[in-house]
């Protein structure tokens, strides 16, 4: 069983990479978001899930422990298999699968291509009480959950996925002044001028 790979990156596209270590280059299978963000010739690190299937070995990394973990609960659901589980992963963050299947939503997982009406019920109701949203406690100026929503919201009328909008608006949100955080159009554009220009979209 391959539980992690580090090595250099020899490519990188939008949910793949080629991560080499030892002089062997290993094709894997990424969120979105690793495929945007890998840059070849620098170091990776995935936490990776081999998938045995009877004409193939297939990897799939994964950025943290916790999104691998998602991935093999995705995984049990009937009806999902790994790519989908991986599509999933590549459009909603481990809290927002979370707190999706907390409060029996499952308008998120039907957003979701390749994610039908009935899958996307079977993830809430196989997923019930085996996975919890993270609870961190906010500090002092902390941006208010309402302004990062929205942001998160215009990022992904743009063409960002909401994973990569969500992650981009909270990264930012931390280097924020307070004023900053509390205005939506002042956090969007900081969130969009520290994306770049040429920032991929999902």
């Amino acid at each position: 069983m391959i539980s992690s790979l580090r090595g250099t990156v020899l490519h990188a596209a939008s949910g793949q990479v080629v991560v080499e270590t030892g002089g062997v280059g290993f094709s894997v299978f990424v969120p979105a978001d690793i495929g945007h963000t890998a840059v070849v010739g620098e170091q990776l690190r995935l936490h990776t899930s081999l998938i045995v299937r009877e004409d193939a070995l297939t990897l799939y990394g994964f950025g943290d422990a916790d999104e691998l973990e998602i991935f093999g609960q995705l995984i049990s659901v009937t009806g999902v298999g790994p790519k989908s589980a991986l599509g999933v992963l590549s459009h909603l963050t481990v809290d927002q699968i979370a707190e999706a299947v907390t409060a029996e939503d499952d308008a998120p997982f039907r957003r979701v291509s390749g994610i039908g009406p009935k899958t996307a019920k079977l993830i809430v109701v196989q997923l019930a009480g085996k996975v919890q949203p993270r609870v961190a406690s906010s500090p002092a100026g902390a941006v208010s959950t309402d302004v990062t929503e929205q942001v998160t919201a215009a990022l992904v009328g743009l063409g960002w996925t909401e994973k990569i909008a969500a992650e981009a608006a909270a990264q930012t949100a931390e280097d924020a002044t307070d004023a900053e955080r509390e205005s939506v159009p002042a956090l969007l554009r900081r969130t969009l001028a520290a994306m770049g220009p040429g920032a991929k979209r999902g």
